[in-house]
């Protein structure tokens, strides 16, 4: 199995979920598709979804919810296969 990265496309703030009401995008363990949103990414109050890129098994996120992340930063991990 490999393993891949899930990038920030853009620099902003990193959020695991919608809204603070709603539950995440997706948790450690679970398995993911190739389109499924892993976070968002907020830069000057737009909030740009991040797919996963790959299908697979989240492994690990490398970032806390409300971090400041830089494009190009990996984010989550992904055990594809």
């Amino acid at each position: 199995m490999s393993r891949f990265e899930v990038v920030s496309p853009i620099p902003g703030i990193f959020y695991r979920r919608p809204d603070p009401d709603s539950d995440v995008f997706a948790t450690e363990g679970q398995t993911i598709g190739a389109d499924d949103t892993v976070c968002l990414v907020e830069v000057m109050k737009s909030f740009h979804p991040v797919p996963a890129g790959a299908a697979g098994t989240l492994v690990e996120f490398l970032v806390e919810n409300e971090d400041v992340v830089d494009a190009g930063q990996p984010v989550a991990v992904i055990e594809a296969g």
